[in-house]
Parts: C-alpha cells; sequence; structure tokens
C-alpha cells in the first residue's frame, strides 16, 4: 500500500487583497498598449473615432502605411465602400453603422461585415469585424475592434 507524508509549517493567512495598480489604469491606456503589440488586426479609436493604437498587421490590411502616422488620425483614413457593384464610397450616415463606431454608439458588442479599397489599384477588400465598447468610469471611452478578412 502506497504511503503518503504531509507537514505542515506555518498557518497560512491570506493577506488583505490590495488592488494592482492595473486596476487604476483605464482600459482603453490598457488595450493601447496591447493593441499596438498584437499580431491580429485589430484597433482602439477614442469616442471621437480618433485611431489611439492599431496593430502592423491591422494598418497593412487597410493600407494605412505605418501604425506611427496612423495614431490620431481619424477613423475615416480608412477608405470605406458599399457592396454595389459600382463600390461607391460611403456617405457618412452608412459610415456610422460601421461595428467600431456603432460599439461606442450603443455600448454593446457589434459585429459587421465592412468593404474597403486598401489602397490605389488594389482590389476592394471584405472585413469581418467585431466591437466592444471600452468603459471608464462606467462610460464608454472608445471601442476595440478585430477585423478578418473574408476571403
Amino acid at each position: 500500500m502506497g504511503h503518503i507524508e504531509l507537514s505542515l509549517s506555518g498557518a497560512f493567512v491570506p493577506q488583505a487583497r490590495t488592488p494592482a495598480e492595473a486596476e487604476f489604469v483605464p482600459s482603453v491606456d490598457r488595450w493601447t498598449s496591447t493593441v499596438a503589440e498584437a499580431a491580429e488586426p485589430c484597433l482602439v479609436i477614442d469616442t471621437d473615432a480618433n485611431i489611439l493604437a492599431l496593430s502592423a498587421s491591422c494598418s497593412e490590411l487597410f493600407g494605412l502605411g505605418k501604425p506611427v502616422e496612423v495614431i490620431g488620425q481619424p477613423l475615416n483614413t480608412i477608405r470605406l465602400i458599399d457592396f454595389t457593384a459600382g463600390a461607391a464610397e460611403l456617405d457618412e450616415t452608412d459610415a456610422d453603422k460601421i461595428p467600431p463606431l456603432l460599439a461606442i454608439r450603443s455600448e454593446r458588442l457589434a459585429r459587421g461585415l465592412m468593404r474597403v479599397v486598401p489602397g490605389p489599384d488594389e482590389p476592394p477588400l471584405t472585413i469581418d469585424a467585431i466591437s466592444t465598447p471600452l468603459l471608464h468610469n462606467d462610460r464608454v471611452a472608445g471601442s476595440l475592434t478585430f477585423f478578418s478578412p473574408v476571403r
């Protein structure tokens, strides 16, 4: 028969939990640093639709150049087009319905397809986007969006 031996050193008394410093950092700030290093195409915008952070793969997907040059630019830097054969540029009312902006306005998860032109002489690209609002003090402070090209 097997033998198990246990020994007890002093009694374990859990220490009172003090909040970690990260708990005091707004979620937008935490996500901007995470997104900047992410391998996946993703971005963070503020409530004014300015780009706060984007991954290198996101910048490449949308044909925006170096991520550091895009920070602070409005989201409409991305050339959005409709799903018609004519591929007309989206007007402002339709552009407001894309997931990153819808997540801010609705204060809920948003998912949808977007069609973009990544660069001159490049074919349109359909992208699946899923966005979540980012909160600070129980108020929406921006959104985090992950993108996946539909091929």
